[in-house]
């Protein structure tokens, strides 16, 4: 690889103050970036300010332990394997809170109703987030809120993309009713189910508060699979059939920009 890698004056003396190897090595692996895929001994050595031949043992040991490969040919070094799995980890390590709360604040903004990030646990729905609007409605749905599978458009939209025979199992047994709209009846719901995944979205009114409509859509990972659910909570009496529509555009816009971002972390 040509070229020379820009260095502030004196950089080599203040290298030679930093014995310690593990210095050298993040040295090395820092050099690296978007226009700097590739690194040769001889740039590694203009920049540390060493020998060639001393800053060849360093690209050698880092590629031993798989944070370097070596290119075809020898003609420079690549970052490997290991730093591969690292970035995995610190991927792992955000969590899917964290990504959702920017994406739940601007939501709320928007629609001016409360926001909620719920996914499955087992045979429930949990809450585990929640974003005020700023005319705040006061619910029981808290972060941390234990929510039932089968009324509301949060719990809907995770319970339609279940695979066959988790929803043969979780329907096989009584629903509960938490109000005269509650769907229990276990085709009507799977009927109601399969509209849901048609659409891409769930619109429930008065399905488990009688007061409450709530809209809501899939999070999905890179495979497709659903891992939560962004929706939204409103005063029923609130929100004509007219203005559905417009909440339902933003939610689904949401969803899926959360989905983007927990593709590309791997959540």
């Amino acid at each position: 690889m040509s070229g020379t890698i820009p260095r502030e004056s004196g950089s080599g003396q203040a290298y030679r103050g930093r014995n310690s190897t593990a210095d050298r090595a993040l040295d090395i692996l820092l050099l690296f970036g978007d226009d700097r895929l590739a690194l040769s001994a001889n740039q590694v050595a203009e920049h540390l300010g060493v020998a060639r031949s001393t800053a060849y043992r360093y690209l050698q040991s880092l590629t031993a332990n798989g944070f370097l490969e070596e290119n075809d040919g020898g003609s420079g070094f690549r970052l490997g394997p290991r730093v591969m799995d690292l970035a995995r980890l610190a991927r792992k390590g955000v969590g899917l809170s964290d990504l959702a709360r920017p994406v739940l604040r601007t939501l709320a903004r928007a629609v001016g109703q409360p926001v909620l990030l719920t996914r499955r646990a087992g045979d429930v729905v949990v809450c585990l987030e929640r974003e005020e609007a700023v005319h705040t409605l006061r619910l029981s749905y808290e972060r941390g809120q234990v929510l039932p599978l089968n009324a509301g458009a949060a719990a809907l939209t995770l319970l339609a993309w279940a695979d066959h025979a988790e929803l043969d199992r979780l329907l096989a047994r009584p629903l509960p009713r938490f109000t005269d709209a509650t769907v229990t009846d276990p085709e009507r719901l799977r009927t109601r189910l399969a509209e849901i995944r048609t659409r891409g979205y769930a619109v429930a009114r008065g399905e488990l508060d009688p007061d409450v409509l709530g809209i809501g859509a899939p999070v999905r990972r890179e495979d497709g699979g659903v891992v939560a659910a962004v929706s939204i909570a409103a005063l029923s009496h609130r929100v004509p059939d007219e203005q559905v529509p417009d909440y339902v555009s933003a939610v689904v816009a949401s969803a899926g920009e959360l989905s983007v971002q927990v593709a590309r972390m791997g959540l």
